[in-house]
């Protein structure tokens, strides 16, 4: 799907909401509440933002997001959620990895490492954003994505997770599944979208998956139904990060195979692997409130935070390893994780 510029597209009169905030960098650390709840470290890293009570056993019930934490690395004041991915490394010829940092996205490029996220009633491209969605409740958790496909059939079961090659901050399309295979002048823009359809009832699932479901015909961005099993239509949550590639795009520094370079803690190096975890912790009904509203990214009833207050929202590492932010590691953390690296 092209999407187009968000000047152009708030210059549109709306009908009901659709809000894209920014959110700085929480924390990069080796934890997983959802996939892995309790350990300490997980077997991959993320890159972590939002409410500051985040933790490897915040899959308790009880944990309630809104009121344990004191600050958010995110926009909106009231919104304590946690959202995160994997990290991002080169690895250069010698065999070495650097992580790729995080950048802010157009509009908070003062804003530390995070990502984009976006709330929608319908597609970005239906500028009058006509549909009613619920928000979702608290307790409620889900991700999207597979660290273990491998190929586009594994990967096109999540038909919405992509990358853009930006030549400009403004780029969006085209958008494939898998890593840009050349070097991307302005950074790799990571692009997660949820299913919208939920069934009702479970906050959670087994898989975190099987509670959430794609339309039942057709897609979000056409107004499909949902299916009968998952009737509660939902919010689409997006995640746009974007890694700044700037150090690494020169084409000598690639391999010489012709083979593209980066690849995922978790140790993809198709991308195929693309995925991505929410926990939900917005204040009361807050999120409700700004969906109900009529407005278009800026939403009265959405109380804000500048990106300095952002900025200073942080927790420690809980995991005590070299990450290669500053200097070149000899493996990913942990190197058990990669699987997909051939022999040169």
């Amino acid at each position: 799907m092209y999407w187009t510029s968000l000047i152009a597209l708030a210059l549109i009169r709306p009908s009901q909401a659709l809000i894209r905030f920014g959110c700085s960098q929480l924390v990069v650390d080796r934890l997983d509440p959802l996939v892995n709840p309790g350990m300490e470290p997980s077997p991959h890293l993320h890159q972590i933002i939002g409410g500051n009570s985040f933790n490897a056993s915040m899959y308790k019930e009880d944990h309630d997001l809104a009121k344990l934490s004191t600050c958010t690395s995110c926009q909106p004041s009231e919104d304590f959620s946690n959202y995160w991915t994997a990290s991002l490394f080169f690895r250069a010829r010698n065999g070495t990895y650097k992580r790729v940092p995080q950048k802010g996205n157009v509009g908070f490029e003062a804003q530390r490492g995070g990502m984009t996220v976006y709330y929608m009633q319908a597609s970005l491209g239906d500028f009058q954003q006509k549909a009613k969605v619920k928000a979702f409740q608290p307790g409620f958790r889900m991700l999207i994505g597979s660290p273990s496909a491998s190929t586009k059939p594994e990967a096109d079961k999540y038909p919405q997770l992509t990358y853009t090659c930006l030549q400009d901050m403004n780029t969006r399309y085209p958008e494939t599944k898998d890593f840009p295979a050349k070097p991307c002048p302005a950074g790799i823009m990571v692009n997660l979208r949820f299913p919208t359809c939920w069934n009702g009832v479970d906050l959670d699932s087994p898989d975190h998956i099987s509670h959430m479901s794609y339309p039942a015909n057709g897609t979000f961005e056409n107004q499909g139904p949902c299916p009968a099993s998952h009737p509660v239509r939902v919010a689409q949550v997006m995640y746009e990060v974007i890694f700044e590639t700037k150090a690494f795009n020169k084409k000598a520094d690639w391999p010489t195979d012709g083979s593209q370079p980066f690849v995922w803690s978790f140790g993809d190096t198709t991308g195929f692997g693309n995925h991505g975890d929410y926990v939900f912790g917005w204040k009361d009904d807050s999120l409700q409130k700004i969906l109900d509203e009529e407005c278009y990214v800026q939403c009265k009833t959405m109380k804000t935070q500048s990106i300095e207050e952002m900025n200073r929202c942080s927790i420690p590492k809980k995991v005590d390893e070299d990450v290669g932010d500053d200097a070149w590691i000899d493996a990913i953390p942990d190197e058990t994780a990669i699987r997909f690296w051939s022999s040169p």
